[in-house]
């Protein structure tokens, strides 16, 4: 593996410059790919992770859901098809799945993979039985974030480790699901925090075929309300390590594209992000409307990934 700390330090144009090069040795530059988040069961969940809205033991007054029916899962993922998501993510603020979730769960999967999309869902820690189930039921990726570095883990969540999610990754592509796996920068980590993070999952036995980058979005209620907002140079630094780390994976720009502007979009694209959440929001935090985004892509000359067919054959 190159030398990431060697890397990341580039003066930033060398680095633009070799990201951008990477890149087009891999993908289309002008192509970006599209996905809708939904949440299938929000709030209420055990984990203290600091960051988070969801989390019933940091403060923030988000009210826990029950588990959204299969048919409205389906109906929106649906309606994301047809405005022309072509990956459509699931998530649930839970530790892990238990038992009893698993039908409506598998059926959900199922069900977007019917419609002809791409599917990915986020549950939390997985083990091996339930990370078969999901790959038996057509799921394509399995999103689980390692959030850090190892060393600022556990100044970001402490009820569980930062190998617990390596484990979690592992038993995922031991079942043959592919993995959806990156992190948050802006949480008060270094510089160094962020290439260690990158290394971790570079230095996966297959890296992370999607690689998410989420800028903090301070929730209010939450430990990180008052964060101080990350230099956007060094989220740009970010994805172009990413991209040159992992250069045949899909790299996300991903939460907090609502609070940047878009020339500094237009400078993650070029870094080598290529794919992005549609839809105005994600789980708990807002995005950019579709409308503004298409205008982006516009000025950029960018254009989202070729649609799936409108056909379907949704189980009963």
């Amino acid at each position: 593996m190159q030398d990431a700390t060697e890397i990341y330090n580039l003066p930033l144009m060398d680095l633009l410059y070799h990201a951008q090069t990477v890149h087009r040795a891999h993908f289309d530059p002008n192509v970006i790919q599209c996905s809708r988040l939904l949440s299938v069961k929000t709030g209420g969940c055990p984990e203290d992770c600091a960051y988070c809205s969801q989390s019933a033991r940091n403060g923030a007054a988000l009210p826990a859901s029950k588990l959204m029916e299969v048919q409205k899962v389906l109906a929106e993922a649906r309606r994301a098809r047809d405005a022309g998501a072509t990956r459509y993510c699931m998530g649930a603020a839970w530790r892990s799945p238990k038992d009893r979730d698993m039908p409506a769960i598998l059926a959900m999967v199922r069900g977007v993979k019917a419609l002809g999309m791409e599917t990915c869902m986020t549950l939390g820690m997985l083990d091996t039985d339930k990370a078969l189930q999901l790959k038996d039921a057509g799921l394509d990726y399995y999103n689980h974030n390692i959030d850090t570095s190892e060393r600022y883990y556990p100044e970001i969540i402490t009820t569980r480790s930062f190998q617990d999610r390596i484990d979690t990754l592992e038993r995922v592509q031991a079942a043959g699901l592919k993995v959806c796996s990156g992190g948050i920068v802006g949480m008060g980590e270094s510089a160094e925090d962020r290439i260690s993070m990158l290394e971790a999952l570079a230095g996966l036995e297959e890296p992370p075929q999607s690689v998410p980058i989420n800028m903090l979005m301070p929730m209010d209620g939450t430990p990180m309300a008052d964060a101080p907002r990350l230099d956007p140079v060094e989220m740009v630094r970010t994805i172009a390590t990413a991209r040159i780390l992992m250069p045949r994976s899909h790299v996300r720009l991903s939460a907090g594209r609502s609070g940047m502007s878009d020339e500094l979009q237009a400078m993650c694209f070029f870094a080598g992000a290529n794919s992005i959440f549609v839809g105005d929001w994600l789980l708990t935090a807002g995005n950019p409307d579709e409308d503004k985004d298409a205008a982006l892509f516009a000025r950029l000359g960018l254009r989202a990934e070729a649609p799936v067919s409108a056909g379907e054959n949704v189980p009963a």
